[in-house]
């Protein structure tokens, strides 16, 4: 009977959360959305229209717009945890389309372009693992979805907007490191 007990007991792990949660998922959601946004906004210049169309997308000009708009709002409310489920949802048909669509590694020939497309493959794969973990669990606590923080809003509009500028401070110190390397690698040839 005693056994019975014990294995039908959740772990505290899984019915409380430690304090520390909501900031674990508020910087979590914010890493997993990053990519989506940054790159949902690339989908709308003529230079990715030109790329997806080499690589084959069927109507390149409407599709590739189209997958911009669900990787940007899917990625946003998964961000603001804004109907999150639905977001991630929208993440999950974005990458199960563009995934085969776009790193086809089991066509390329050339041994370093094989090993970078299906390490990109297996990223989408990992990362459409994500977005079907946040379509069943939901965004957590921080959230607009959690109900319980309707006397809390004020603290995640203010939690959210340090991470935004942490998150833009962080791209602008890669983006100058990058081109301080780039601008290196110039000169010294």
């Amino acid at each position: 009977m005693a056994t019975t007990t014990a294995l039908s007991a959740k772990p505290q792990s899984w019915t409380l959360a430690p304090p520390m949660a909501g900031p674990v998922v508020l910087l979590g959601r914010l890493l997993f959305a990053l990519i989506f946004v940054m790159a949902g906004l690339n989908h709308f210049s003529s230079q990715a229209i030109a790329y997806a169309a080499s690589q084959g997308v069927p109507l390149a000009s409407f599709s590739v717009p189209l997958s911009g708009v669900m990787a940007l709002l899917g990625g946003l409310s998964i961000l603001l945890g804004y109907r999150a489920r639905i977001g991630a949802w929208l993440i999950a048909l974005f990458l199960i389309v563009v995934t085969p669509m776009m790193h086809k590694f089991w066509t390329v020939t050339d041994p370093m372009m094989h090993q970078m497309q299906m390490a990109m493959f297996l990223k989408n794969l990992a990362m459409l693992g994500g977005a079907l973990l946040i379509s069943h669990f939901g965004a957590g606590p921080w959230s607009f979805d959690n109900k319980t923080l309707d006397n809390h809003r004020g603290k995640l509009v203010l939690a959210l907007s340090y991470l935004s500028r942490w998150a833009t401070a962080f791209m602008n110190s890669c983006s100058a490191l990058f081109n301080r390397a780039s601008s290196r690698r110039c000169w010294s040839r």
